[in-house]
This record gives C-alpha cells, structure tokens and sequence, in this order.
C-alpha cells in the first residue's frame, strides 16, 4: 500500500485494495458465523465531548395524526393506515463510526490529507472534497489485537497508553500478522461495560499512542479501529499536539480511523483473524459516517 503525506495525494491505502485482497479476506470464511461490531445507539448516549448529543425525536405517531389531522390524503382511508417516523439529531461520529479525511485538520490553513483545506474546501454544509462520499466500501482481512485480554484484565485503567512494543507483543502472543492492506482491531475492553458511568469514568480514554499507530502504518493496514470514542490515549502523551494519533493516521497518511468497534464477541471467541466489512454512509458534506461492521469468519 502506498500512500504520500501531508503535502498532496491522489487516493488512500484503503481506495488502493485491490481485488486479490478482497477474495483473500472473503475466503478466511468458513464457518458462516457473523460477529456484530456496532455499539448501538440511543438518546443521550455517551459521545466524545466535542460533539453534540445524540437524540431520537418522533415526528409523525398514529395518535399525533389522528389529532393533527393534516394529511388529507389519510381521510379516505377504510384501513386506518398510520405510520411512525422520528427525527434524528447528532453527529456521524456517534457511536461505532469511521472519520472522513476532512475530519482533522492541522497546520497552517487548517489542511488535511490530500491537499484539502478548511479555508479553501469547506462550504456552508459541509466539505467539499474527502467527506463521506469519498470513504470506500472496506471488505478486508481483519486483525484484532486484544490488549486487554493480553494483559488479563476486563478492560484498561483510564487513560492508559498503549505503545508498539506492546502491540508487537500482542500479535506475538496471538500467533498472528499484520499484512498490507489490512484493518487493525485494538480492543481495550472499554465496550465490556460501558455505557455505565462508573465503569467509564474508570476506564475512558485509554488508547494507542503515536509510536503504536506509526508502527501500525508502517505494517500497511488502510485502517485502524478502536473500541473507544478517540481510538487514542487522552491526555495525549506528546507534548503540545493534542491528537497526535489523528494526525499521523488521518492526516499525514490517508489511513481510515474506525471507533467504539465493539470487539467483545471477536474477544471472548478468541477470533484474531477474521473478514472485516465496514459499509459507510454516502452523506455528501459529512465527516464521517456511522457505521455497522461485521466480522466474518
């Protein structure tokens, strides 16, 4: 996989799969079992507190349109045909969700990975280039490196990092092998408890840290996902760069950042290498889509 840094791009890792790797990753099934990675959502949810809160609204019930009783089209009607439908408000980046290149920037001009600029490139409803639109169909061989489960315990303190070494040994201990062109799955047990607040104040903001996540680029995989809001350790361990996972995976080398990955499952089946499929959303001006990935084995 080959990708340029923060000075241009013409693609991503993820836009070069090829389809060799595609029926690579599709022939690792064999038992036909399906492991659900979404975390759910609901209203008022736990989300990164940078981004609004997620709410669910009804719009249309059977009671409100027999008292509104403005469709006039309804009164004709012998069969009582109603119907619900809600409103849903919030951001893409709620819940299990992949960020669009657009969505970190840094530097001078607020630049992002290929060229793009927030001065430049982003109009009144959203960006113009990089947002969701432009995030591709993954279907790929699947890693998850259970750190958590390595070090033996349900899920790490808060705000602890995760560094190279530690996922090298990691994938040591599991007997497996990052490859060009796969997705990495870093479980740090978060999801086990969470949305209890006890358990997240406990747990919150444990992540990899830069030197894991260049380790991680350096293996090839054209996405790495989290089971945390910020796939990275917060506070972040390098002085006066707050993101220094964000930008160095989303913004200096076009590689896809994938967060709450609900990997328990994959964890307690002891599953390590799986196909991996992550549909995202067109949504033209977003920065990001939800998401529902499965692993299939």
């Amino acid at each position: 996989m080959t990708s340029t840094n923060q000075t241009g791009a013409v693609g991503t890792p993820a836009a070069e799969l090829t389809r060799e790797q595609v029926l690579q990753a599709l022939s690792l099934v064999s038992e036909g079992r399906r492991y659900d990675l979404d975390c759910g959502r609901f209203p008022g949810m736990p989300v990164f507190p940078g981004h609004p809160p997620f709410q669910v609204l009804s719009y249309r019930t059977p009671r409100g349109l027999d008292n509104q009783d403005d469709q006039e089209w309804l009164r004709d009607n012998d069969v009582n045909f109603r119907w619900n439908s809600e409103v849903v408000t919030g951001t893409v980046h709620t819940g299990t969700h992949i960020d669009a290149l657009s969505h970190i920037t840094a530097g001078d001009g607020h630049g992002w990975f290929g060229g793009g600029s927030a001065e430049r490139d982003v109009g009144d409803f959203g960006p113009l280039r990089d947002d969701a639109t432009d995030i591709p169909a993954l279907i790929t061989r699947g890693v998850l490196l259970d750190v958590a489960g390595a070090r033996g315990v349900d899920a790490l303190p808060a705000h602890e990092a995760i560094g190279a070494e530690e996922l090298r040994q990691v994938a040591e201990r599991e007997g497996v092998e990052l490859r060009s062109g796969d997705v990495a799955l870093v479980r740090t047990g978060y999801l086990s408890g969470w949305p209890d607040a006890d358990f997240i104040a406990a747990h919150e903001q444990a992540g990899i840290d830069r030197d894991a996540a260049l380790w991680l680029a350096e293996q090839g995989v054209v996405a790495v996902a989290g089971d945390t809001e910020s796939l990275e350790v917060l506070p972040s361990t390098v002085a006066h760069n707050p993101h220094p996972v964000h930008i160095a995976l989303l913004r200096e080398r076009g590689i896809f950042i994938i967060e709450m990955v609900n990997c328990e499952e994959l964890a307690r089946d002891r599953v390590h290498v799986f196909c991996f499929i992550c549909l995202p959303i067109s949504i033209r001006g977003a920065t990001g889509s939800m998401v529902r990935p499965v692993a299939l084995r």
